[in-house]
């Protein structure tokens, strides 16, 4: 029985860690029903000076996103809008985009190089992600549905059109669809890039 367990153990271990495995740089992954697609994502070696805040903007055109696009921002095509996410100081503007959102101040870190990614994440009501950690911080926005993110400080739930800028590097933490329609959000990322972006963890 002693033997049989431990390969079991053995086993759900392997399992969790191939699961959170599906947190990675893939374009597409899926964890336990929970949807991840990454929609854009550049490498920078400095961050702009802090505080930091993301601020989102949606522009008619892709090439005028482009355009406005400083070192510390990313354009990306979701829900049939163009979207223009930029890391930067609070209050600021990008010329010819609507202000969406600016979300705030982001959990500073420092890394020798900096991965910047936009995420689009979601799925039907009750799924979601093994519990993880990323090297960095994770900033959420809501387009439908509900987000609950469950960390070692308790449960946080954000409803469509609101924000959350996240936790700091090694947080533990489990992100669900916990509203009554289906959960589409947008999910922005700084994170040390010499690191792996997501691990496996246990909740404390």
């Amino acid at each position: 029985m002693t033997c049989r367990s431990s390969h079991s153990k053995r086993a759900l271990l392997l399992w969790a860690a191939a699961v959170a495995g599906l947190l990675l740089s893939s374009s597409v992954a899926s964890a336990q029903g929970f949807e991840i697609k990454s929609v854009a994502e550049k490498k920078i070696q400095q961050l702009p000076p802090g505080p930091l805040f993301w601020r989102i903007d949606n522009f008619p055109t892709l090439e005028q996103a482009n355009a406005a696009a400083g070192p510390a921002a990313l354009v990306a095509e979701v829900a049939g809008k163009v979207w223009l996410f930029t890391l930067g100081p609070k209050d600021g503007s990008s010329p010819g985009g609507t202000k969406v959102a600016e979300i705030g101040p982001v959990p500073p870190i420092s890394a020798p190089e900096y991965l910047l990614r936009i995420n689009s994440a979601g799925g039907p009501p009750g799924v979601k992600t093994p519990v993880h950690t990323h090297p960095g911080s994770e900033t959420f926005y809501v387009l439908t549905g509900e987000l609950s993110q469950t960390s070692p400080h308790g449960v946080s739930r954000i409803p469509a059109g609101q924000f959350m800028p996240g936790h700091g590097p090694g947080m533990p933490m489990e992100v669900s669809s916990s509203g009554a329609g289906d959960l589409r959000a947008l999910v922005m990322f700084v994170v040390d890039a010499t690191k792996p972006f997501s691990s496996p963890a246990m909740m404390p």
